[in-house]
């Protein structure tokens, strides 16, 4: 009995011998995968580049006799063509301008994730979702002068001559316009990859829809939140277009948003 058992098995191994599959030369995959590492060496080659000329700027910029440690981080006055090289002039008008732009669109576009992902009907969602994120394609100098003619004049009204013609609250408010898709569609992402059993087993505790939303979903959804607050944070820091036409190019160094840059 028991050789007649062997002698199956053999016969079983050797029959899957014989459809044992074997690795099949795909010349497509290999283009694509040969492309896709070229791909990635090229982008870490840039950085190292990006890195290499940046390193080497500054070295430029602090081997200039007139350019001092103490006088880059001690100074309040950005004025080069005159040796002026105070560093707290750029950091005060773009910590101002950022922490405006981040108060206006971490709020909004958290509403608006909430809503999409939770609320809004997949026919809304469709049409509503592509609206937002036109917004993230219109050119940074647009948004400048929005700033400038529209945004500021209205400013005006509400503050009279406390405010100046350029100021870096409505430069604060548009930045925060422009950002806004950016984290209303990366939340709104991180919302709707929660899986639908959380909602569920809150709505079965008698949880209701604002309940499950705001306390089982959002923390659920924090990690890719705050991915999303951490790059809006970013795009605010890096802009300079809208800074520029909106409220100046002092530099002033000043923490009130009433005034210039």
């Amino acid at each position: 009995m028991k050789e007649e058992v062997l002698n199956i098995k053999a016969t079983e191994t050797q029959s899957f011998r014989q459809f044992d599959l074997k690795k099949k030369t795909r010349i497509g995959e290999s283009v694509i995968q040969t492309l896709l590492f070229f791909a990635g060496i090229l982008s870490i080659l840039t950085t190292v580049a990006i890195v290499y000329e940046l390193g080497k700027e500054a070295m430029l910029f602090f081997g200039n006799p007139d350019v001092t440690f103490a006088k880059f981080f001690g100074e309040t006055k950005w004025q080069p063509g005159i040796g002026q090289y105070g560093i707290w002039a750029l950091i005060s008008a773009t910590l101002t301008t950022s922490l405006i732009a981040i108060a206006i669109s971490l709020p909004l576009g958290l509403a608006a994730a909430i809503y999409l992902s939770e609320y809004a009907s997949p026919k809304a969602r469709g049409i509503l979702k592509p609206v937002l994120e036109i917004l993230a394609g219109i050119p940074t100098v647009v948004y400048g002068y929005f700033a400038l003619l529209f945004v500021t004049p209205i400013l005006q009204n509400i503050f009279g001559d406390n405010i100046q013609v350029y100021n870096m609250l409505s430069a604060g408010l548009v930045m925060g316009i422009m950002i806004l898709p950016l984290i209303s569609s990366m939340s709104e992402d991180a919302l709707s990859a929660v899986p639908r059993s959380l909602r569920e087993a809150a709505y079965a505790m008698g949880a209701t829809k604002f309940e499950s939303s705001t306390q089982v979903v959002l923390p659920a959804a924090l990690s890719g939140i705050g991915a999303a607050l951490i790059l809006g944070i970013s795009r605010a820091v890096g802009e300079t277009m809208i800074v520029a036409v909106a409220s100046g190019a002092g530099p002033n160094f000043s923490f009130n948003p009433l005034r210039s840059r």
